[in-house]
């Protein structure tokens, strides 16, 4: 008597694999205030493959991790990168990943790599933390940023948009104990409301905008990288 065995494979995405393809299918299909442009790096092919190697580098596994939410992708940084508070410099000089970029720094992703190696290095951040955006896409008005929360209408016309993209986010393997909001003001308000509708997370704690920080808390900049790596070391060893 032959035994027949059959054997069923499961496919298990690692948390890069979950990454990539929700960035290459990334697209605002809806209305836009007049004279608002979306900032969309993801159409680009070389961006696409600069952050499968950042992620493939980072991400490749099935681990939980904590999230890390900013406001939405800058011009000089992760709107040319596509990679958070990651500007062409850090991303070849500190993530070790080539790219043809021109070499402009851009203040978030200064204030953000001196807090990761301060917190012990890439390897380590990017093991327990997952860094996005309210708006995962960014916005432009007469070449210049905008925040999605800068016009109301344009906030209002982002909300099913916004609720979408960080409701797919979550099944990478996110811990929903808690979410950092990067920003203390407007940012963590819209969050906030928006938490109080889902329940996305148990508990969303403020830290200060790498930029604000940057641009107008330079002076005590190694007091709120303190306040970074306490609080992030904290969630980290409570919930991972």
């Amino acid at each position: 008597m032959v035994a027949v065995y059959l054997f069923t494979v499961i496919f298990m995405e690692t948390f890069a694999e979950k990454i990539m393809n929700f960035l290459s299918s990334l697209e605002f299909l809806g209305s836009l205030p007049k004279e608002v442009h979306v900032m969309n790096p993801f159409k680009d092919n070389e961006v696409l493959e600069l952050n499968r190697l950042f992620f493939e580098k980072y991400y490749s596994d099935q681990n939980k991790r904590i999230m890390l939410l900013g406001i939405n992708p800058g011009r000089f940084g992760a709107g040319i990168t596509g990679i958070c508070f990651t500007d062409p410099i850090r991303l070849k000089d500190v993530c070790g990943i080539d790219n043809t970029f021109p070499k402009k720094q851009e203040l978030s992703s200064v204030f953000f790599y001196e807090m990761l190696n301060s917190f012990g290095g890439t390897e380590k951040f990017y093991s327990k933390f997952y860094v996005s955006a309210v708006s995962p896409l960014g916005f432009m008005k007469d070449g210049i940023n905008m925040n999605y929360y800068d016009d109301r209408n344009l906030k209002e016309k982002l909300s099913a948009f916004i609720e979408d993209s960080i409701k797919k986010q979550l099944d990478f393997g996110i811990d929903r104990n808690v979410c950092f909001s990067m920003g203390k003001g407007e940012n963590f308000k819209f969050l906030n409301e928006l938490n109080n509708r889902h329940h996305f997370f148990d508990n969303i704690i403020p830290l200060g905008h790498p930029r604000w920080i940057m641009q107008y808390r330079l002076r005590t900049k190694d007091e709120h990288i303190n306040d970074y790596i306490t609080k992030l070391n904290d969630a980290a060893d409570r919930f991972l």
